[in-house]
C-alpha cells in the first residue's frame, strides 16, 4: 500500500454548504481545477490552491483540507 494526499473537497463543500462552483467563485480557483481535485483526478495539488481555499472557507488547520488515503500498488 502506498499512500496518496488528496483534498477534502466534497467534505468542505458539505461542511459548509456551498457549491462547487460557489468555492470556485470564493476562491478564484477554476471550477474544473476544483472538479478534479474533488475526483481526485489531478495527480499534483498546488499548495496556493490549499491555501486559497484555507483562507475563503476560514480553516486553521491545513488536516481539514487534506488526508492521506491508502491505494493499492499497481
Amino acid at each position: 500500500m502506498t499512500k496518496k494526499v488528496v483534498l477534502k473537497i466534497p467534505e468542505l463543500l458539505r461542511k459548509h454548504d456551498i457549491s462547487l462552483r460557489e468555492l470556485s467563485r470564493l476562491t478564484d480557483i477554476r471550477h474544473a481545477a476544483l472538479s478534479e481535485l474533488a475526483n481526485h483526478k489531478r495527480q499534483n495539488v498546488n499548495f496556493g490552491h490549499i491555501e486559497r481555499i484555507a483562507e475563503a472557507l476560514n480553516i486553521s488547520d491545513i488536516r481539514k483540507i487534506i488526508d492521506f488515503n491508502d491505494v493499492e500498488d499497481e
